[in-house]
């Protein structure tokens, strides 16, 4: 690959976003500082192309909006790309629909779900990266060449690991499983925030009541809109016990903050009245207009149920040769535990897998379910144990 051109000014910009509007497809990886703002900050973009690379130097040029949406023109292949996305999607609100991820590709191929770009380069390319600029300041300039080489290497590889991927997932049959797994990559919801239900990741909101929960709502749109006009991480601006402490005590009047030993003065002084605003409107809330309280964890028989059909999915799993994580989410595990659909039509409703996981999955965990099939373990007795999955049990 040849020398990499470096996008450092709007003109340069200009043309590398012609060349990937034109282009079938590029490589794509982003580098990025997340840990003092509200969104992570873009601190450098790599494009490959079949015949070079270009580095965007994302401090020198800070509107990238127009390289967002020439990448919405091709095929964009990335290893890992949720968290490259998602900035995109946060900064410019716009992601590239086509995408093709390598390591959700690798993980149909056998190589695990998490397996890292330099694995899979040595694997597929025989290939080792140096990954010595792991940890680097991205936001020091000029670039030191060992950070160029780092920075090439991220996205050298990804167009040849595509090409040789995707003739093993086309022979195996899996290339259109990957292809509805990436467009899921490539959906904008995905990276947006259900502000309905952004309350619910506070620690010891499953244990409050309802009037509790719509104070702690409107306490985390607060401190979500503060962090947000500020670009500082939501932690900043109110750390989660915080939320929740204030949410059980309902302050009224700025004097009460002041038995919430981690609201410091500065923090009452700030926000001392938005926050009171904020739970008199959770306070003023109608009864109808509420939110509902979470389902509690599962009893313990929904629990031996979800441990159960987790069994059964780890020996589709390994029949079909792929991780476990990746056929079924435990969350469709336990809602079907939960729900408990009396018929087939519910019951993959309930799921709500794309078809491909369907395809595998549905037939022998209803059957299992029905009672047409049963779990059985065999080899123990010599030392080899396997579950297995069986039709001779009585239906029921």
């Amino acid at each position: 690959m040849t020398a990499p051109q470096i996008v450092a000014d709007r003109s340069a910009l200009e043309g590398l976003c012609a060349r990937v509007s034109e282009a079938d497809r590029v490589g794509l990886d982003t580098e990025f500082h997340a840990e003092r703002t509200y969104s992570p900050r873009l601190m450098v973009v790599q494009i490959a192309f079949d015949d070079g690379a270009a580095i965007v130097d994302a401090l020198a040029v800070a509107d990238l909006r127009k390289l967002a949406l020439a990448l919405t023109h091709t095929t964009v292949v990335g290893h890992a790309l949720s968290a490259d996305l998602k900035i995109f999607a946060d900064r410019f609100d716009v992601v590239p629909p086509r995408v093709f991820d390598t390591q959700v590709a690798a993980a149909f191929l056998g190589y695990g779900m998490q397996i890292s770009l330099a694995d899979l380069v040595r694997g597929v390319c025989g290939v080792r990266l140096a990954k010595s600029q792991t940890v680097s300041d991205w936001s020091a300039r000029p670039f030191s060449q060992r950070q160029i080489e780092y920075l090439v290497d991220d996205v050298a590889y990804l167009l040849p690991v595509y090409d040789a991927l995707r003739p093993r997932l086309e022979q195996l049959g899996r290339y259109e499983w990957v292809y509805e797994e990436c467009a899921e990559l490539g959906d904008i919801e995905r990276y947006r925030i259900d502000e309905r239900r952004a309350y619910l990741r506070i620690p010891g909101a499953m244990r409050m009541n309802r009037r509790e929960l719509g104070i702690l709502n409107e306490l985390v749109k607060l401190r979500d809109r503060v962090a947000h006009d500020r670009d500082l991480p939501v932690r900043y601006v109110l750390p989660d016990d915080v939320v929740a402490g204030l949410a059980l005590l309902k302050p009224a009047e700025l004097d009460d903050l002041s038995q919430l030993r981690r609201l410091d003065s500065g923090m009452k002084r700030l926000l001392g009245g938005p926050i009171l605003a904020a739970v008199a409107r959770g306070q003023a809330l109608d009864e109808t207009e509420l939110p509902e309280r979470p389902n509690r964890p599962t009893a313990p028989a929904r629990d031996a149920l979800v441990a159960f059909m987790t069994a059964a999915i780890a020996e589709i799993a390994r029949d079909a040769g792929l991780p476990a994580s990746l056929l079924v989410p435990r969350a469709s595990l336990e809602r079907l535990a939960r729900e408990a659909p009396r018929d087939r039509a519910g019951f993959e409703r309930t799921l709500a897998l794309q078809p491909w996981r369907l395809t595998l999955v549905a037939e022998p965990l209803w059957q299992l379910l029905s009672g047409h099939a049963a779990l059985k373990i065999e080899g123990y007795a010599v030392g080899d144990p396997k579950v297995r999955l069986s039709d001779e049990s009585t239906p029921q």
